[in-house]
């Protein structure tokens, strides 16, 4: 699914115009992403969680000549999807 098909799905069902529903949209993820730029977690329920975690520098070795190098430390981004999530695709239907 696009961020297009997001906004007309919205528009479709909530009935708003397309300009109002990609507003929406925008503003969605634009709050999710500065919270994430925070390191905060970002939970949504019956959806599942987004979180920042910090990957530690360590050694690696380059796969093409064999050389030692080191991985900088960084910032990864996850997703634990909730159990109910979980259910909707592995059962079609939602697990209390």
């Amino acid at each position: 699914m696009t961020k297009a098909e997001l906004v007309d799905i919205i528009y479709e069902r909530v009935g708003s115009s397309k300009r109002e529903a990609g507003e929406i949209v925008e503003e969605v993820f634009a709050i999710i992403r500065d919270s994430l730029s925070r390191g905060e977690k970002v939970k949504i329920s019956g959806f599942g969680s987004f979180m920042v975690n910090h990957k530690r520098a360590r050694r690696g070795r380059n796969p093409q000549t064999g050389e030692s190098i080191t991985i900088e430390s960084r910032r990864v981004l996850t997703f634990k999807p909730s159990q109910v999530l979980k259910g909707i695709v592995n059962d079609g239907k939602a697990r209390s």
